[in-house]
């Protein structure tokens, strides 16, 4: 790595392709949507597509912006998993991407807006998100309306489950509640869509209760982060997140360490300052919390609080330490390895926002 690289994550793309093939050998022949949205979770969009491009039968992005740069290099199917404002739905429907709707007005104006051919839509249904979708409870009178429309294809239908890493039960009861809705549906209006209900945790924890499936939506699995922590040994996490010592300071005791003066040294005490600070996605909230970084393989504890471009840690105990090492603030080095759950644990916040908050002066590095 060249040494004026200050802050930069690593993405090794055969962990990505791994991971790939955990959730084939769970799901079996259903299709996989790969969830790229949000810089493909911090990891890069176009490279993480790239890496995945065999393995995904569709892409799944949050909204028109990443859907046109997407299809730039891609010709895979792409869903807007996001709702689309009114503005966007005559590109979204000039340019063929699949937009997910939540109300027969939507539905409507894509009917309008068509060009030539069908929109594709993917029809949600509100199953206990509380955030996009029919109401379970209208769902089926919706969909009979929305299959009259002439210039209006379903491609899909769907829901998601809003408490399967925390409530199994609830879960489950969604599942079975979601099964009978597609028999309504296909009932009722017997066209060729796909259900899909199953993200991360479900294809991991739930694919025995799921019934009929026909796409799963792979999002944080695919980096290597389990959301159900059973089954983090079947992953490997894609991303290594490490920065650089800048500076090494041999501090006296009872001198004082970043803003507020929230630490004061208790001894003599070797500092030294990292060239990363929560303007590249290092978490302000870790200040204070113990956390810590790995140098030599060694943990060093962050001191006092995180600042903008800069953040400190102890290293009296690490010998040999100089200007310009390697120190990991995620990831494995030797026989010790700090986790995306860690760090969020400490935190107190979750996995997708650790690597999703990683700003774009980090550099991607592809291995």
């Amino acid at each position: 790595m060249n040494q004026t690289c200050r802050c930069w994550a690593e993405i090794d793309r055969s962990a990505l392709r791994h991971n790939a093939q955990v959730v084939r050998e769970r799901v079996g022949t259903a299709e996989i949507l790969a969830v790229v949205k949000a810089n493909a979770y911090g990891h890069g969009l176009i490279r993480v597509a790239e890496t995945l491009a065999d393995e995904a039968q569709l892409f799944g992005v949050a909204n028109l912006e990443e859907a046109l740069a997407l299809r730039e290099s891609f010709s895979h199917p792409i869903v807007l998993l996001g709702p689309a404002l009114p503005g966007e739905r005559s590109t979204i429907a000039e340019r063929g991407f699949i937009p997910t709707i939540s109300a027969l007005e939507e539905a409507e104006d894509f009917n309008q807006l068509a060009h030539g051919s069908p929109v594709a839509i993917n029809f949600k249904i509100d199953t206990g998100m509380g955030r996009m979708g029919v109401l379970e409870s209208r769902a089926l009178d919706v969909l009979k309306k929305v299959s009259t429309l002439p210039n209006i294809r379903i491609h899909g239908v769907s829901t998601h489950l809003p408490a399967s890493g925390e409530d199994a039960d609830y879960t489950r009861d969604q599942l079975r509640r979601f099964g009978e809705i597609m028999k309504q549906f296909r009932a009722a209006v017997p066209l060729n869509y796909r259900a899909h209900v199953l993200q991360s945790a479900g294809l991991l924890g739930f694919v025995g209760h799921a019934g009929p499936f026909d796409i799963v939506r792979a999002g944080i699995v695919l980096y290597g982060i389990s959301p159900l922590p059973e089954f983090q040994k079947l992953l490997k996490p894609a991303m290594t997140w490490k920065t650089r010592i800048s500076l090494i300071r041999d501090l006296p005791k009872g001198s004082s360490i970043s803003y507020g003066r929230t630490f004061i040294a208790p001894r003599k005490m070797r500092i030294a300052t990292l060239s990363a600070g929560y303007a590249d996605g290092y978490p302000w909230h870790l200040s204070n919390r113990d956390a810590a970084v790995l140098v030599r393989g060694q943990r060093c504890v962050v001191l006092g609080r995180v600042t903008m471009d800069l953040m400190m840690i102890d290293v009296s105990k690490i010998d040999d330490v100089h200007l310009g090492d390697e120190v990991v603030l995620m990831g494995r080095n030797g026989n010790e390895e700090i986790s995306c759950a860690e760090l969020a644990r400490t935190a107190g916040t979750i996995p997708w926002e650790i690597t999703t908050r990683i700003g774009v002066r980090v550099r991607r590095i592809y291995v």
